[in-house]
């Protein structure tokens, strides 16, 4: 099978607003996940290019701060153009480096680029206030101020809309950004900062990293007192690494790590629209999803009709590379996650679970796992523990309402819950009893830009998107003024 060129993209470090070489001029290869073969080989910055990195992040800050909110705002507008301008390039990108669906990366870069418009819009509404303080000794007044030099790690699932939803609030406060994207997946975001610098953003401003070396390279940042912040998407495992870093400088930190989402069914749903909700929530992005649902859990009055339907449905989606016609999912991202997939299904069907659909690896080339659903789980299935970032539905039943809302809590996880009911009431109980930072009801997809993304508990601090993603990169300052 023969993997599609790439459009013309930039493959070097991108600093000073060009594209140039590591300082040591190494590189590093980037494969096809749907056909093991070569796509491109990058630059592989290391703890020199970091240091050069911030030396121009520092430099510019500056001026990028004083640069009026109206001009910041026209360049974030003239971005969300040409990303969109652009989609065909960008999810072709998308699905060659990531393995997504064409149909799943013109989606995502559709959503990637409203977080540009909507954090143009929220540049020139920074705020502050004053009032008279009550001592009758003068005026408060606050003022919120860029963080400054911001450290921005971006995942492999969603290469273009996970740095849109941190390079744009940003740039809209008056930050300067270093952007170190997935190992995996470099591509996107260097073809996304060319098309910042078409879109009028100052040398400097922006930087690209991509590099092998993550550790190296993210240490030499979080360890320099002149970065101010690092806002990281990621496995909960490196978000506790990254904040123990951050700690020692006292770096302000957005981190939105790891989910385990459930997804319940009760008895009085509409059952057809939890089914088309279980599709959108569980197959979106082929399952690797921080939000993605990752427990099923059904009321058992409903729980055979619901999965024989849900196992019809996904038995019967087309599995190959996101380029060919009519395919519903990709490959999973490197042979080390399918591996890990295959790994925790065999876990469960090995301690007694069933297989409804698929349970399998696709033999051939690039990295592929049949959609799968699993039933009867047992209780020590590592499955229902962990996130499986994969194609697999996992269900188990319940019987009450105070049940099910015990097993969608028990979980150091917070980050996306779902569920479905006709009861208004139900609804709003449930809603408030569910430990996460985001729920959908009745609805199998919650990403807005124009709402908080974040969670609770182990799924990490802090929001993104909407009116508070700003605020992650403004500092509040109190200024106390005597009147005479």
């Amino acid at each position: 099978m023969t993997t599609p060129a790439l459009p013309s993209l930039p493959t070097g470090l991108w600093l000073g607003g060009q594209s140039v070489p590591a300082s040591n001029g190494t590189e590093f290869e980037v494969f096809a996940p749907a056909t093991g073969e070569l796509l491109a080989t990058v630059a592989d910055a290391g703890v020199d290019d970091a240091r050069a990195a911030l030396d121009t992040a520092v430099a510019t800050q500056a001026s990028w701060a004083a640069t009026p909110a109206r001009t910041r705002s026209e360049i974030l507008y003239r971005a969300w153009e040409l990303v969109l301008e652009h989609t065909e390039d960008l999810a072709l990108v998308m699905t060659l480096e990531m393995g997504k669906p064409l149909a799943e990366a013109r989606g995502e870069v559709a959503y990637g680029a409203e977080f540009l418009r909507w954090f143009a819009e929220e540049a020139v509404r920074i705020g502050g206030r004053t009032a008279p303080a009550p001592s009758g000794n003068g005026r408060i007044l606050v003022t919120k101020e860029p963080v400054g030099p911001v450290l921005a790690v971006t995942p492999w699932n969603f290469p273009l809309a996970m740095g849109t939803r941190k390079i744009g609030p940003a740039l809209a406060a008056g930050c300067t950004v270093i952007v170190k994207p997935a190992e995996d997946t470099p591509l996107t975001m260097l073809l996304l900062a060319q098309l910042f610098a078409e879109a009028g953003l100052p040398a400097g401003v922006l930087s690209v990293l991509p590099t092998r070396d993550a550790i190296g390279v993210v240490a030499a940042l979080t360890d320099d007192p002149r970065l101010r912040k690092i806002s990281f998407t990621g496995s909960t495992q490196v978000g506790r690494k990254l904040l123990a870093q951050a700690a020692d400088q006292v770096l302000r930190t957005s981190m939105e790590l790891g989910g385990n989402a459930p997804f319940i069914v009760f008895d009085d749903a509409d059952l057809d629209a939890a089914l088309d909700g279980a599709m959108a929530a569980k197959m979106r992005n082929g399952g690797e999803a921080c939000t993605s649902a990752n427990r099923f859990l059904v009321h058992n009055s409903v729980r055979e009709r619901f999965t024989a339907a849900l196992a019809e449905r996904i038995g019967t989606l087309r599995v190959g590379p996101g380029w060919s016609d009519g395919v519903d999912v990709g490959p999973i991202i490197n042979e080390r996650q399918r591996d890990r997939i295959a790994a925790l299904v065999d876990d469960a069907v090995t301690k007694g679970a069933t297989v409804r659909t698929g349970g399998k690896v696709i033999e051939g080339d690039g990295w592929f796992y049949a959609p799968t659903v699993l039933d009867d789980l047992p209780a020590d299935a590592a499955i229902r523990a962990d996130e499986i970032f994969g194609p697999v539905a996992a269900i188990t039943g319940f019987d009450t309402e105070a049940e099910a809302v015990a097993a969608a809590n028990a979980t150091d996880y917070g980050l996306a819950a779902y569920f479905y009911t006709r009861d208004l009431d139900r609804a709003l109980r449930v809603s408030a009893a569910l430990e996460s930072g985001m729920v959908g009801v009745n609805r199998g997809v919650i990403s807005d830009p124009a709402a908080p993304f974040g969670g609770v508990k182990q799924s990490g601090l802090g929001s993104e998107g909407g009116s508070e993603g700003i605020e992650e990169y403004l500092n509040t300052k109190y200024i106390a003024l005597t009147t005479g």
